[in-house]
This record gives C-alpha cells, structure tokens and sequence, in this order.
C-alpha cells in the first residue's frame, strides 16, 4: 500500500460519499498504530460514523481506540465547538463592556456562520499547532464528503485573506480579536496543508463513473489550493469469481468500464487497490483485514432466494403513484453520502414529468451531479443545481442595494467589508434553498440534498439564517419566512430516507429520522438502494454480500417504517432510458 509506504504526518482521506473513506482511514490507522506509531484519527464529518466503525464511543477529546494500542480517535462537534468558540469571542469583554454591548455581540455569535468557523477553529488547531497534537506521529483526517471537504479546506486562506483586508475592527462574527488571535494558527494550517512533507490528501474511489468524476474535479480544486502530495485509493475493486453469474459479470464489467475512462491526472497519482470485501469492515479485526486480502473473513453461505425480503415492502412506482396523485409539493431525498439519493431523485423526477406533471430537480449537494445523472431533456423537467458563486453575487447586489441604500460612505464601506467573509456563501445558499422550496407550490420539486451532516446543519440552522437575512436585508423575504412551515407540513413535504442495506447507513437513516422528528419533519417513507439480497447469486463474494444485507433490510422493516426496496442494477442508471428501468415493475 503506497499510503503506508513512509506516510507523512497528516493524511487526509477525502472522497465522494459512499466510497469507504471511513473505513479506509480507520484501517490505516489501526496499521500505523500496530507499528508502533501513535496515531490520532480525527473525524470531521458532521455525520461522523467513526464511534460505529471502531467499536468505541467517541467524544470531542482523543479517546483510546478499544483494542489498539497507541490508537486514539475524536469526532469534532460543531455544536459543541460553537458553544466553546462563542465563550471565547465574548468572555473577556463581559464585565468590561455594557451588558447591552456584550448581548449584542453574543447575537451576532449566534448565526450559522459561527457553526462554520467554530469546527474550523478545531480542525485549524489540531493540523497548525503543534502544541495541540505533540503526543502523536500521525493525524489522520477522515472528512466529510467532498464538496463539504473542500469548503473546510479552503477555509484557511478565506480568513487569512479576510483577516488581512478588514479595516474595520468587526465582522459577522462579532470582534475581529476573535479572529486575529487564532492568525497564526491559520497561516500554520495554509502551511501544513501545502507542505509534501507534512500532508498527503489520499482521494478514495470506488471504480465507478461518478466516483472517479469527483475525484478529479477534486484533484483539480485540490492543486489551486496548493494542495499537491496526493494519492489515489480505489477501493471495491472486483473480479468474478464465478462467470456464470450475471450479475457478477456485469460488476466486474462496469468496473472495467469505468477504470477505461480514469482520467490523465488520477491516473498519475500513486495508487492502491483494495478488493471488493465480503465481510463488514467494522471492528478492529476486521479493519485489520483490509489490507491483507490472505486474512479476510470467511464468505458466507451462497443466498439461495431473497423473496422474503420484498415481504412488507413497497415498490418505487407505488411511491411515485401515491406522489403523483397529490399534483404538487416537495420531495426530498436525505442519507448519508453515496447511498444513491441523486439517482433516486432523478428517478422521481424523470418519472413525474414523464406522467405530465411540472417538476424542477434540483440540489444542495455542493458536489452534486444531477443533471449528469439525468443525461438529457424531456418536456416539464427543469434541471438545476444552486450555484453558490451566482447565489452570493445575488445576495450581495441585494444587500448592497437595500441595507446599504442609506448608508454613509463609512458604514457602507463595513458592509461591504462583512459581506466579503466566507460566511456570507452559507446565508446565500440558504436563500437559494428557501427560494426553491417556494417554487414547490406550483408543481413538484424533487431536491437532491446534500450527505446527512450537511444538510442537517442547513434544516437545524434555518432560524439563525432567518435573523442573519433580517439583519442584512432589513425584512425576510415570504419564502425564507414560510421555509419551515412548509418543510414540517405532511401534506408539502415529502422526506424519503435512503440508505443502502447496511449497518452505518441504516443507523445513520434511523440517526437522521431522529433528528428530523426532533424539527417536528416525520419521514414519508425510507428507500433501501441497490439490494443484492432479492437476486438468485452464484458468485460467492456476492451471495455473501446479500446475506449480510438480509437483519438491516429486516431490521427497517420490524419497525414498522414504510420501505421501499430498489434491486441493484446491472446497468448503471445514468440516462432517461435507465432511470425508467427503476420505476418500472419487473
């Protein structure tokens, strides 16, 4: 494995959602760790799942990892980093200040905004000080899917250069001190994160098109960053064992396929295979498996007939029968990265118009690929993605036109000022998204939202945006006002949970639907995506692959939920002609 041939000191793992960057990240950890090396692995995913894969529970501190000597692990929690990040922006000013100064200061402290530098300042400190880290060899980063992931690592040059343009003393985050004193750890981050010598960002794929279309729209956005020590993990890789198997055939085929079209620039990185794995790649010994395919676990007994799984299960047409029926609202696809929401929504869509109704598609992943996905026009099909560059160019002019109609020279000038921090991306994104929602009255909207965590982020953060637009525009817009409303109306808004059928994206879904019951936003039904488990297999990796889906797809099911069970495609269901293939009963 060329990642753990003399590894630097900080490996980033990075990656479109779904392609195993926790595990590959874990796995490496736990064999730099058995070297005797002592290692931290860091979560920054907002949906982390590193407690499930490590078989520990995790907090915000390193947290010795159970069975692994030398290993230690933490998951950076927005929330709880705001909190920390606002005590220490506005401590040092109470009993200084009037109280009347400090409440304000703590109210500018209580947007979205804050949320996002907070996890930064974290991040920030375990990569540029030193002092924070000093006890460990290697930190591995296990981030968030990539748009996500490329956001947080350009964050480091946005407030330096911010830091270094203010004249004014103040931003959207409250006194600028609070900046200015984390400078050095910010110019430290720029410098570690471009050194060779320090920082290796490993891009993780799995031999598909989508997959492999992100890595290098990655490794690009990666290299203007300065960020040029990369390598390049492809992971799931797959040989049919048996050839008189279908479905084994069409795998390795598409996989063949897809490696054809591996692009000039990933196809220079070093590179690692792992092998498509018949067992789960959770728990330390089967993490320590991974990179020695002459120790996996055994496979499981060939799945004579998965029939009893599509037992209480509903078919993806019945689900768009029912949507179809109500002739307006929004659809929303929600999971964790990689479990095939962007397919699932553009499935709907496709299907919608193609039944004569109005739809717009549309997402708020910022590495989303719908229109991709779509691959072609049809009458009453709108196909969009928001845009956060346009979003922020509109959301500027407007402020500037509206608060800062009146404003003198000065005051104007810190306008102008605030609305240049990278916060000021979230609050336009946010209007985007509100705007789209909107649009849901006259017709469907099917919206592609972005991996769990983030999206979270967006629906839990939907009042502190609402004051953020108050404070700036001077009144809320009627859409930004009725946004959540309309997202806990049953009757407008439609959730399907997906998830694949297995263990961290079912618990993530069932993590997600907690959350959402606690936004008083219930589930309209949950879609397990690419299921083995109702094929007659021969090939033995993936007979035993079905199996292990068998207690999470039982696991929906026992609880009641409504579910709907899309098999596993042999042909990639990219294009009109295919996304029908899924809404079409067998």
């Amino acid at each position: 494995m060329s990642i753990l041939d003399q590894p630097t000191r900080a490996l980033f793992f990075t990656g479109k959602g779904g392609v195993g960057k926790t595990s590959v990240a874990c796995a490496t950890a736990v064999k730099l760790a058995r070297r005797g090396r002592r290692t931290l692995i860091i979560s920054t995913d907002p949906a982390s799942n590193l407690d499930e894969v490590l078989a520990t529970p995790l907090g915000q501190v390193p947290t010795p990892v159970t069975g692994v000597e030398g290993l230690f692990a933490l998951n950076l929690d927005p929330e709880e980093a705001a909190r920390a990040y606002r005590e220490r922006v506005v401590g040092p000013y109470r009993g200084i200040l009037p109280d009347a100064t400090v409440a304000n200061i703590e109210e500018q402290l209580s947007g979205a905004c804050t949320l996002e530098i907070a996890a930064f300042d974290e991040f920030a400190r375990f990569l540029g000080d030193p002092a924070a880290t000093a006890g460990f060899d290697h930190l591995i980063f296990d981030t968030a899917p990539t748009g996500h992931t490329l956001r947080l690592l350009s964050l480091p040059n946005a407030w330096t250069d911010f830091i270094d343009t203010n004249t004014t003393g103040t931003s959207c985050l409250g006194p600028l001190s609070g900046l200015n004193a984390q400078r050095s750890t910010y110019e430290k981050t720029v410098l570690a994160l471009t050194d060779p010598k320090i920082t290796t960002l490993i891009l993780v794929i799995r031999p598909e098109q989508s997959a492999i279309a992100e890595a290098e729209r990655t490794r690009v956005e990666l290299s203007a960053l300065g960020i040029n020590n990369q390598q390049l993990v492809i992971n799931g890789t797959f040989v049919a064992v048996d050839r008189d198997d279908p479905l084994a055939r069409a795998l390795e085929d598409r996989q063949k396929e897809a490696m054809r079209d591996l692009p000039y620039g990933l196809a220079q990185l070093k590179r690692a295979e792992i092998p498509l794995l018949s067992f789960a790649p959770v728990g330390i010994t089967a993490l320590a498996s991974v990179f020695d395919p002459l120790h996996q676990a055994p496979v499981l007994p060939v799945l004579e007939s998965g029939q009893d799984t599509a037992h209480n299960t509903l078919s993806l047409t019945s689900v768009i029968d029912e949507l179809a029926d109500l002739g307006h609202g929004i659809i929303l696809t929600m999971g964790k990265g990689g479990v095939g929401k962007t397919t699932i929504a553009a499935a709907i869509a496709t299907e919608l118009a193609r039944r004569g109704h109005f739809v717009h598609l549309s997402t708020t992943d910022p590495a989303a690929h719908v229109a991709d996905t779509v691959g072609g026009s049809m009458d009453g099909l709108v196909v969009s993605r928001i845009d956060p560059e346009v979003e922020i160019a509109a959301y500027t002019k407007e402020v500037l036109s509206s608060a800062g109609s009146e404003l003198e020279p000065d005051a104007y000038a810190l306008l102008e000022e605030d609305l240049r921090s990278p916060c000021t991306e979230e609050i336009a994104v946010f209007r985007a998204f509100a705007r789209i929602v909107d649009s849901a009255a006259h017709g469907f909207v099917v919206l592609d939202t972005a991996p769990t965590g983030h999206t979270l982020l967006l629906l839990e953060a939907a009042e502190a945006y609402h004051r953020e637009v108050s404070r700036a525009v001077g009144n809320v817009p009627i859409e930004v006002a009725q946004l959540l409303p309309r997202l806990r109306d049953p009757s407008f808004t439609h959730v399907l949970l997906v998830t694949l059928p297995e263990a961290t994206p079912v618990h993530e879904a069932s993590r997600l639907a907690d959350d959402l019951a606690r936004a008083n936003i219930e589930p309209y039904t949950w879609v397990i995506n690419q299921s083995l488990a109702i094929e007659k297999l021969r090939d033995p990796i993936l007979a035993a692959r079905a199996a292990r889906e068998l207690p999470f797809i039982h696991e929906i099911v026992a609880k009641g939920k409504r579910c709907v069970l899309v098999p596993w495609q042999a042909s990639l269901p990219v294009g009109l002609e295919r996304l029908e293939l899924l809404t079409r009963p067998k």
